[in-house]
């Protein structure tokens, strides 16, 4: 058995909020090992890095990270602007990583495939907490490394694990088909880039995501004749898809819902409501999308926006302690639960509330959320703040946690490429930061980090 002092903190996820904890830990005097699955810092993001965020670069960086950029001759961004998801990689995570703090602790093409302890399974208590965690790696090229770790946060987000379309939670017959396939695509495609033009595509959903694609394809439609646009929603109304309109807090976002409505009553776009999926034809390169009342609809491809779930499997070993409905931390399941709460009516939170029965194991980040599509980037940055001061012994600060979020509703969206600067500027008037979610993106942020599933 290793002894923990001597052991890196594992940090599992290299996008926003893994690397913020990466340069938390650093302030702290801990060592940092950061493992991510895709080939390159910020991979879910580069995924959609073609969507514009809600929130302006003000509330995008990590204070910790900040100050080590800042260390190295970094300028940061406009603070005003709503930058592209692509730009958060090139101009913030591209940059940190490459600091000489951090390069040689980030661990690319690395997939943590399980967490334990070592010596011993979930079912063995004596000696436990003095036990060293064991991170079995698969690499890229199959290799399969194990790794050691005095803690573990895990900031791996739940981008790669997309709600099913079925409204029991299930997958529906033929769905599994239709996503190898192609034909059902993956979370906010590039609908610009091709593919879509031209074609018939029913968009699934009632989120801020949802709504995001499907003006994108109106777009797509006014430029390339004979481009159909469907919107499936599982709710009787649109009504809040649409949103406050002008009377939202954030402006930009109002934007969003008259645009939204305007598209569906000009009849640019088809809208289908009550459509609970019930099932999915595959012929040829095209499909059938029956509903549980006996609809059906035929379309080239299907945009799935019905949310996002944490992928457990690799924690099976580890002792956990979650919402039974949100599987995200117990305690922080009632703070968050989307029936009740809005991303600016979460209270701020820090280790206290994310820490597990497994000692020294925490949830961080979106994942920390489980199926909640309320997280913010703010927020992530300061549960991470918090568990560096707890692991480094600092329990007044890790207890200390501060964070003012504005009670504006639904709290993210993508803004249109036409609002330019003048929607930033309108958005960055308001007294508290603008929130930007992550996990997959919305916009998590379209910003996500995840959307809602339909309601």
């Amino acid at each position: 058995m290793t002894s923990q002092e001597s052991l890196p903190v594992a940090v599992i996820g290299a996008g926003p909020v893994g690397l913020a904890a990466a340069a938390n830990l650093l302030e702290r005097g801990l060592e940092p090992l950061v493992f991510e699955a895709g080939p390159a810092v910020g991979a879910t993001i580069r995924q959609w890095g073609h969507v514009r965020v809600f929130s302006t670069w003000k509330y995008n960086l990590d204070p910790a990270s900040v100050r080590l950029l800042e260390r190295h001759g970094w300028e940061a961004p406009r603070p005003t602007a709503l930058p592209y998801g692509s730009q958060i990689v090139s101009e913030y995570l591209e940059p940190l990583a490459a600091t000489p703090e951090l390069k040689d602790r980030i661990r690319t093409g690395s997939r943590v495939v399980a967490v334990t302890r070592q010596g011993m399974d979930k079912g063995r208590s004596q000696g436990r907490d003095s036990a060293p965690f064991l991170l079995r790696i698969g690499h890229d090229g199959g290799q399969v490394t194990e790794v050691l770790a005095r803690a573990v946060i895990d900031t791996s987000g739940t981008w790669s694990s997309p709600a099913p379309l079925g409204s029991s939670g299930l997958a529906v017959p033929g769905e599994a088909e239709a996503r190898a396939a192609g034909l059902v695509t993956g979370p906010l495609p590039d609908v610009s880039a091709g593919g879509f033009a031209g074609r018939r595509t029913l968009v699934i959903g009632s989120g801020h995501s949802a709504a995001n694609m499907v003006l994108d394809l109106a777009r797509v439609a006014r430029a390339n004749p004979g481009t159909e646009v469907l919107w499936a929603i599982r709710a009787a109304t649109p009504a809040r898809a649409y949103g406050g309109g002008d009377a939202d807090q954030l402006p930009a976002r109002g934007q969003l819902g008259a645009r939204l409505r305007t598209a569906v009553e000009s009849g640019a776009v088809r809208l289908l409501t009550s459509f609970h999926t019930a099932s999915i034809d595959v012929r040829g390169d095209a499909l059938t999308v029956h509903a549980a009342d006996g609809r059906s609809v035929s379309v080239d491809r299907v945009i799935p926006a019905t949310g996002f779930r944490p992928d457990l499997a690799m924690l099976s070993e580890l002792r956990l302690d979650l919402d039974p409905a949100l599987e995200a931390p117990k305690a922080l399941g009632p703070l968050i639960d989307p029936d009740f709460h809005s991303c600016g009516t979460v209270p701020a939170h820090g280790a206290r509330i994310l820490e597990q029965p497994e000692k020294d194991f925490y949830l961080a980040g979106m994942k920390s959320y489980g199926r909640a599509p309320t997280f913010l980037m703010a927020t992530g940055y300061e549960q991470v703040r918090s568990i560096a001061a707890a692991l480094a012994g600092d329990t007044a600060a890790a207890d200390a946690v501060e964070l003012e979020l504005p009670e504006t509703g639904v709290c993210s969206t993508s803004v249109p490429d036409d609002a330019g600067d003048a929607a930033a500027d309108a958005c960055c008037s308001a007294p508290m930061p603008v929130p930007v979610t992550i996990g997959f993106a919305t916009g998590l942020q379209h910003g996500r980090s995840s959307e809602p599933a339909d309601v």
